[in-house]
């Protein structure tokens, strides 16, 4: 592991407007932006989907507490997926930032956040061994890190653009480019995962799996914009993706269909 790395910049511009919140302290999400559970177009929700309705289930205390994450957990180079893997030069491929604040439904910053993102390398290739596409493992490239969110609920990281790949959906099914998201609340129980898709992508209308979701505006929230004011010149392009953990606004979660 290279442990010669520079600092990154921070990228951030200022912040967004905040959400005018409604009358009343409880903003209910909006269930209708969720894709069905049982989408034949999407092969592998017919045998994975439920056919019953959904059991609601009191969380108890170890579900909603604990454990608590602080900077001394992670390393000086787990936000910088170009060089946290690196063993003789950087890995292949477009380098681009990627950055956004982790926001409650009110637009107010949530810290001390633990985001966690993985991805497959420039060619569309994961770093597992379950993975067989023909692509090339990048030697010098991990696919994964991590960040905490600072006080305005704030994350950045440094990677190298994920590639397409072919997946065995129908005779030529492709998932466009994207990198997966976890955030951790204050436990486990409560950790959320999405994925962020790239602005301009022209795999997004055909993508089996995100045309499921069947609200537009939903799907437009998964796709990072292009942020030029946040790129470095003749290094990295950037692309801005915020995460809002609910409301009418909240990002769609993979992990939590029936609203969180």
């Amino acid at each position: 592991m290279n442990a010669q790395a520079p600092a990154l910049r921070d990228p951030r511009l200022n912040a967004p407007e905040p959400f005018t919140p409604r009358d009343g302290g409880f903003f209910q999400r909006d269930r209708a932006i969720h894709p069905p559970a049982y989408a034949p177009g999407y092969k592998s929700s017919v045998l994975r989907s439920p056919r019953q309705p959904l059991l609601s289930l009191e969380s108890s205390v170890s579900e909603i507490t604990g454990p608590a994450f602080g900077h001394n957990d992670l390393g000086p180079l787990d936000n910088d997926l170009i060089r946290n893997y690196a063993k003789d030069g950087d890995p292949v491929g477009e380098r681009i930032i990627v950055h956004g604040r982790v926001l409650d439904e009110t637009g107010r910053g949530v810290p001390n956040t633990l985001v966690e993102f993985w991805q497959a390398n420039a060619g569309g290739r994961y770093r597992h061994r379950k993975d067989t596409y023909l692509a090339p493992i990048d030697p010098n490239f991990g696919g994964c890190g991590r960040a905490l969110t600072d006080d305005t609920g704030y994350y950045y990281f440094r990677t190298v653009k994920p590639g397409p790949y072919p997946w065995r959906n129908f005779v030529n099914s492709w998932r466009p480019a994207h990198i997966h998201f976890s955030v951790f609340g204050s436990g486990f129980a409560q950790r959320l995962i999405t994925q962020m898709y790239f602005e301009g992508d022209p795999l997004i209308p055909v993508c089996p799996i995100l045309t499921t979701i069947p609200d537009k505006g939903a799907l437009d929230r998964l796709v990072a914009p292009l942020d030029l004011n946040a790129s470095t010149p003749f290094d990295s392009l950037a692309y801005r993706f915020d995460i809002v953990l609910r409301g009418q606004r909240s990002t769609y979660f993979e992990n939590r269909p029936e609203g969180n």
